[in-house]
């Protein structure tokens, strides 16, 4: 499997990366996990280009994680050489509804099915193309879902957005590498049960024994990355890094 990262920003935009965005490729077939803001200028300049994804995960509908899914609608609607087939999209209850209403009402269209194949997401195991995908609830303020993707004998795991939660001990087992938010400093206060801390991300990661940890969904303009991962570094032993926008991992 590779691994690229398109943005890794958290909650906005930051001013080196677009928000949140994750392409996963194996054997020809190309995943989108999540599709936030600005996230479709670095798809761009990525090989794959815009007609080069397969398939699309959301981990949950807020607008950072989403927004960019909308304005994806219409390079497969509106491509002059012709529509395209809809896209297979997973994600949690009700995100047909929530593209639309961001997308906004266009005479003569009344949803997302002629550019999407909505499939509901739900905690269990499932296959995507080639990929073993096992999706988890954790623990955000919005129905969201912890991801493990498996391919042959290899595997990765994405905390999506979360609180403490127990569920990305299971998720991350073993995994070759595991792609955990961590927004928040320890020393600076901060809302509970919506984000984690990079010291919480590396306990995580020791308790699943997970081979290496990536720390995304990093909010600069409410800290600094290098006191993450030093947070980090101090409660896991494996190699540590930070996610940055045009990061690209084989595993």
């Amino acid at each position: 499997m590779k691994l690229s990262v398109l943005g890794c920003a958290g909650s906005f935009p930051g001013p080196d990366s677009p928000c949140s965005s994750y392409l996963l490729e194996a054997e020809g077939f190309r995943l989108l996990m999540d599709f936030g803001n600005g996230a479709m200028g670095a798809l761009q300049r990525h090989p794959a280009g815009l007609q080069g994804i397969d398939a699309i995960v959301l981990s949950h509908l807020h607008c950072d994680h989403v927004v960019d899914a909308c304005v994806y609608m219409v390079v497969r609607r509106y491509d002059p050489a012709g529509k395209h087939p809809p896209m297979p999209l997973y994600g949690p209850a009700g995100a047909g509804e929530r593209l639309a209403q961001i997308y906004g009402p266009e005479e003569g269209v009344r949803g997302v099915e002629d550019v999407y194949d909505v499939k509901t997401l739900q905690p269990g195991r499932f296959a995507i193309g080639p990929f073993t995908v096992e999706a988890a609830r954790v623990n955000h303020p919005v129905e969201t879902y912890g991801l493990r993707i498996e391919h042959g004998d290899s595997a990765i795991a994405y905390s999506a957005d979360t609180g403490r939660s127990e569920a990305l001990v299971g998720l991350a087992r073993d995994v070759d590498l595991f792609l955990c938010e961590a927004s928040y400093l320890e020393d600076k206060p901060h809302p509970p049960d919506l984000h984690l801390t990079g010291r919480e991300a590396g306990e995580y990661a020791t308790r699943a024994g997970a081979r290496s940890l990536v720390l995304t969904h990093l909010v600069q303009a409410w800290g600094d990355p290098r006191k993450t991962l030093a947070e980090a570094v101090g409660s896991y032993d494996g190699p540590v890094s930070l996610a940055y926008a045009g990061a690209e991992y084989d595993i």
